[in-house]
């Protein structure tokens, strides 16, 4: 397994507020682990949001003593939401703080996905790339009802309002995903701040290229800032099975 990952204010932010973790070693029970999150709020509400989350729950998953993945991150998703939403509830200056989160652990062949909010995991095999994860967003959701546009003027303007976060209710459900990998896929964990910026086609272009992950992973900030960077950007990029007799 090979991986990069890093977070980019962008060319518009004055902050940033996405924050990353990620690790090929074991933590704790978990074999690896992948965290991307990416906070909102007012003064530095949302970066403190971001970065509690991935540093409490990756404190909590490294302690946890045993349970299968999907619980042991539900059990930590929630505690971290616990303790951020009462943070937020005492401290006028962290009032209405949240984040989005994204994560990966795998498992052999075995990838498990949770996320809350917009922030994306996609799948990249040979020529086609698949968004794994859905959005916790307004857009989203008039989409599904068919009350909207994919696409449209009006899916581009409210494409930011996202309806599930970590940290702004008293309890938060995040969605699970497993998918069997196989050689030579790659996983990227994106905030916004990549997927509105770069189309999936160029996204795949990118990925696939034959450059090392590192090169890969930076050209994919680099694309978000040539179409404009108008938001902070989160990268993890994932090659499964690299330097493990896959391709």
């Amino acid at each position: 397994m090979e991986f990069f990952s890093k977070t980019d204010q962008g060319r518009r932010r004055q902050l940033n507020q996405d924050y990353v973790f990620a690790s090929k070693e074991a933590v704790g029970k978990l074999p690896n682990l992948f965290l991307l999150a990416d906070g909102m709020g007012g003064h530095r509400a949302g970066d403190y949001a971001s970065r509690f989350l991935v540093e409490e729950l990756h404190k909590y998953l490294k302690s946890a003593k045993e349970g299968p993945t999907v619980r042991l991150l539900e059990r930590g998703i929630r505690r971290v939401n616990e303790e951020l939403f009462r943070l937020s509830s005492e401290n006028d200056e962290l009032r209405g703080m949240g984040s989005t989160l994204v994560s990966a652990v795998i498992e052999g062949r075995l990838l498990t996905i949770s996320n809350i909010g917009d922030s994306r995991a996609y799948l990249i095999r040979g020529s086609g790339i698949r968004q794994i994860t859905h959005d916790h967003s307004y857009v989203e959701e008039m989409c599904e009802r068919g009350l909207m546009r994919r696409g449209s003027p009006d899916y581009l303007r409210a494409r930011n309002i996202i309806t599930r976060a970590v940290g702004t209710e008293s309890s938060v459900e995040a969605d699970f995903f497993e998918v069997n990998l196989m050689e030579g896929d790659s996983l990227l964990l994106c905030s916004d701040g990549l997927s509105n910026m770069v189309d999936n086609e160029s996204i795949l272009n990118i990925v696939r290229d034959a450059s090392p992950v590192e090169e890969r992973g930076q050209a994919l900030i680099d694309m978000a800032n040539i179409n404009g960077g108008r938001d902070n950007i989160g990268v993890i990029l994932i090659d499964a099975f690299q330097g493990e007799g896959g391709a």
